[in-house]
């Protein structure tokens, strides 16, 4: 993408009233008024609100929305020009559940409050399978830790990928730290019950996996 196109969609996300931008210093200095308010000031609701981190274009959180009018999303992303494209389809199609929020992960428990968020959905992240990238790998212990913090007691996380490490990785953690796995399958479209969430929702770089006939792969489960 352009950098004239990038300006343009950062210059665009400002105007939607669905994007919202904290600065890192707002988030960790406490000053985020949405804290713990998202429910009450964004969504004008008591409906349950459910995160999809490293949301990418958005296209998961507004698909989302968009099957499940009783429930709140959040796409978060760092990269604002990504997620204009979800933001916008969200307001010209009068979208009202869905909202999106640019911000690094790690500052996840900075920017809701203790068990605010009922769900949270990984989205095919990048599975750092280097070593020294362990840190950066949205399901090791310390991310664990940090959506523990911002989870309802019985809320659960959704991870969907196409890395066979990935998964790999992460059921062994789970199994290793005493986590509860509910539901753990590795390739979800050529398995019968898979839940319909999972495979009635696909985003571009999905749909281009299973052209190429790569598994997809999905576990939920919940952290104790």
């Amino acid at each position: 993408m352009g950098s004239k196109n990038k300006l343009r969609r950062f210059k665009e996300n400002e105007t939607f009233s669905n994007v919202f931008q904290p600065t890192r210093d707002e988030l960790v200095n406490s000053k985020f008024h949405l804290k713990g308010k998202w429910r009450t000031d964004v969504f004008e609701n008591n409906n349950p609100l459910v995160l999809e981190l490293g949301c990418g274009k958005g296209e998961y959180s507004v698909a989302l929305a968009q099957k499940y009018a009783d429930k709140n999303f959040i796409g978060i992303d760092i990269k604002g020009a990504r997620f204009w494209r979800g933001a916008k389809t969200a307001i010209e199609e009068a979208i009202p559940n869905v909202a999106f929020l640019r911000t690094q992960i790690e500052l996840i428990d900075y920017a809701f409050a203790e068990n605010e968020v009922d769900e949270i959905w990984i989205t095919f992240p990048d599975p750092q399978i280097k070593y020294k990238r362990t840190k950066h790998r949205m399901t090791n212990t310390a991310f664990l830790q940090r959506y523990k913090q911002i989870l309802k007691p019985d809320g659960v996380v959704n991870l969907k990928t196409d890395s066979e490490f990935m998964h790999g990785y992460t059921l062994g953690l789970l199994h290793g730290a005493g986590h509860e796995v509910l539901y753990a399958n590795h390739n979800v479209y050529k398995q019968e019950g898979s839940p319909e969430e999972v495979t009635s929702i696909q985003t571009f770089y999905e749909s281009q996996y299973l052209e190429q006939n790569k598994p997809i792969t999905y576990i939920r489960f919940k952290i104790k």
